[in-house]
């Protein structure tokens, strides 16, 4: 997709992405500590279903099971020899899935892995790390990259440069952010105009958030970062805090309660929204009902 095209469509109103990946893949029984991404190999037709169902319930993007697709994660799942191959398939399901209803956003996380000094990590290998993961995802079909729930500066930075390097396509940057004493920061102590700012002059598309949160906390969040732009904002909350319950993680946050919010989270500045952990396709299916009336 070429990035006039994105940028046309955001003109025309509220962009709207699907819920949670792993939350769905754990209803569907993956076990704790398997690599996701293997799914994509092994189970491909439950990856699809997920993807089905976020487009049934009016998605218009569908992110792409391959957060943890970078080859640090995978060799630790021991897939080191099927980075492409993951990446590639995470990919090619979604757009399957899609059936031309809906665009793909290839979905890149965090590695996991310190640069130097604080690790062993060099910029230029986790920069190509990047290249190989996300030249899959294209190479699969994606529309969009979308590099999310970033803490870390300096990873996001080299992960959108690896983006840049590869092609001329749309690209979202977007954080998690944590209420703090001194406001909103990443883990890595990243505020929100830094990010920002940073992000933008790196030539993403959109900027924004993702994880860590609930919707309450999204929309001052939100609106932090329209006082810093013009440009498009993502905001992709939780479906609340996850909370411990029985051995089993729960989040609260129903779609009714989150749809009856995302009004107001789009007047603080959202341009494309959707959900993250916890969330599904009924959240999604709210939300498309809100996104319609306004």
């Amino acid at each position: 997709m070429k990035r006039e095209m994105f940028a046309d469509r955001l003109k025309k109103g509220i962009l709207l992405f699907d819920g949670g990946i792993g939350t769905q893949l754990q209803e569907r029984g993956l076990g704790v500590g398997e690599a996701p991404e293997r799914w994509n190999i092994e189970h491909p037709d439950r990856i699809e279903a997920i993807h089905r169902d976020y487009v049934q319930a009016g998605a218009e993007v569908l992110t792409t099971n391959s957060f943890g697709g970078s080859s640090y994660k995978l060799s630790k799942g021991g897939m080191v020899d099927e980075v492409y191959k993951a990446n590639f398939q995470a990919a090619a399901i979604a757009k399957r899935a899609a059936q031309g209803r809906a665009w793909v956003a290839g979905s890149v996380g965090p590695t996991g892995e310190f640069l130097e000094p604080l690790g062993l990590v060099k910029p230029d290998e986790m920069r190509e790390a990047f290249k190989v993961q996300v030249k899959a995802l294209m190479d699969g079909g994606a529309d969009v990259i979308i590099i999310e729930t970033m803490t870390a500066l300096e990873e996001i930075v080299l992960a959108v440069q690896a983006a840049r390097e590869i092609g001329n396509f749309p690209v979202i940057g977007s954080m998690t952010f944590d209420p703090t004493k001194q406001g909103y920061r990443t883990m890595m102590g990243v505020d929100i105009p830094t990010a920002v700012k940073t992000l933008l002059a790196e030539g993403v598309d959109a900027v924004g958030s993702n994880c860590g949160n609930g919707i309450e906390n999204f929309i001052d969040i939100v609106k932090e970062m329209r006082q810093e732009t013009d440009a498009p904002i993502l905001a992709e909350a939780n479906a609340g805090i996850p909370q411990l319950e029985n051995g089993r993680t729960v989040f609260r946050e129903t779609p009714a309660l989150m749809a009856a919010r995302l009004s107001n989270l789009i007047d603080a500045g959202a341009d494309i929204v959707g959900g993250c952990c916890g969330t599904t396709p009924e959240h999604v299916r709210r939300f498309k009902e809100v996104v319609d009336q306004l």
